[in-house]
């Protein structure tokens, strides 16, 4: 049985994730996160590094769509310049805006990836849907302790992905990952 909290790949920053290995592994579409995975919360609008990395995804033939829980001011606002599908108040991890979000750029699970920071919603979302979950570290992560506790949650699969990939100490792979 596989795992559905075990990222399928991890990322020091979202921009790792290049249009050249989207497509080694087959992937034509990527749900994305916003925040914490492309911006901080407090960053309303993309910055010039976002943009840039959006259109490297379009000119490749990468289609893209923001799926976020946040509310739909704040995804609004945050999409405005990027101009992409987008879904506020998504309900990951239920997998049912996933779904709308692949049947609305015209793709398959097996073209699609999920992108995000957390692995209790975007990479179960992902993975139950059968997506590849692509997992970054959280940019600037909350530090109430609802968001603590979630993170202390993830250690064993984050544990367990770097075990399979020869980091035997997980926390090292981590913050190498963290550093890019």
């Amino acid at each position: 049985m596989k795992n559905l909290f075990t990222p399928t790949y991890m990322f020091g920053h979202y921009y790792e994730v290049t249009p050249a290995f989207l497509k080694s592994i087959g992937v034509r579409a990527v749900l994305s996160d916003i925040d914490n995975t492309l911006a901080p919360y407090e960053q309303d609008e993309p910055d010039e590094r976002i943009i840039a990395w959006v259109r490297s995804l379009e000119e490749n033939g990468i289609k893209l769509a923001l799926v976020s829980n946040n509310h739909a001011p704040r995804v609004e606002r945050f999409n405005r310049e990027l101009g992409l599908l987008a879904y506020p108040d998504s309900g990951k991890p239920k997998k049912k805006t996933l779904l709308l979000a692949m049947r609305e750029l015209g793709v398959t699970p097996a073209e699609t990836a999920m992108l995000g920071d957390q692995l209790l919603t975007d990479a179960y979302a992902g993975l139950h849907t059968g997506l590849p979950a692509l997992i970054v570290p959280p940019i600037k992560d909350k530090t109430n302790l609802f968001f603590r506790f979630k993170r202390l949650l993830e250690r064993p699969f984050i544990r367990k992905y770097a075990k399979a990939h020869g980091y035997e100490d997980y926390m090292a792979f981590w913050k190498i990952r963290k550093r890019g």
